[in-house]
């Protein structure tokens, strides 16, 4: 697999092609020489890649989650597996298999945590979310499964 190369000259996007900065600390006419282009005001733009060819599997990854919405997922000494925390094999990933009602992470984001990362378009909207700075200041947070339920009833 070969690397690919773009490159060309381009105007200094940092100084707008002037070759001087003019910033927060520069007043009443200062200038400085633009760090980008050393004051050239054009800028060499190089970019190494390597074609792609096709997804490489990575046999260390077991479980593929949508999102994650902040919550350190991983077993935990015999008290979670990574099942607890949503998701799907990585087989299933692998073939094409969607994510689906039941791969979220139940057992520790409600509906509104959970949607607000894997797709704002389904996060709830009730007047019974009362999120005080965080999800798990909820007032429901501790019956979340009644929250899943609801969002299960309104979403089939």
């Amino acid at each position: 697999m070969a690397n690919e190369k773009i490159e060309f000259d381009e105007k200094c996007k940092s100084c707008r092609g002037t070759g001087l900065y003019i910033g927060m600390a520069e007043r009443d006419g200062a200038a400085v020489v633009c760090h980008t282009c050393k004051g050239t005001g054009c800028h060499h733009f190089v970019y190494e890649y390597e074609e792609f060819e096709n997804r490489i599997e990575d046999q260390r990854v077991k479980r593929v989650y949508q999102v994650n919405p902040g919550i350190i997922i991983g077993k935990d000494k015999g008290r979670y597996k990574l099942s607890d925390f949503g998701g799907i094999s990585y087989n299933n990933w692998i073939s094409g298999k969607p994510f689906g009602k039941g791969t979220e992470n139940r057992l520790f984001t409600c509906p509104a945590w959970w949607y607000q990362s894997a797709d704002h378009d389904k996060k709830p909207n009730w007047p019974e979310c009362i999120i005080l700075g965080s999800f798990s200041r909820c007032v429901h947070f501790a019956e979340k499964d009644k929250c899943w339920d609801k969002w299960d009833r309104e979403n089939k």
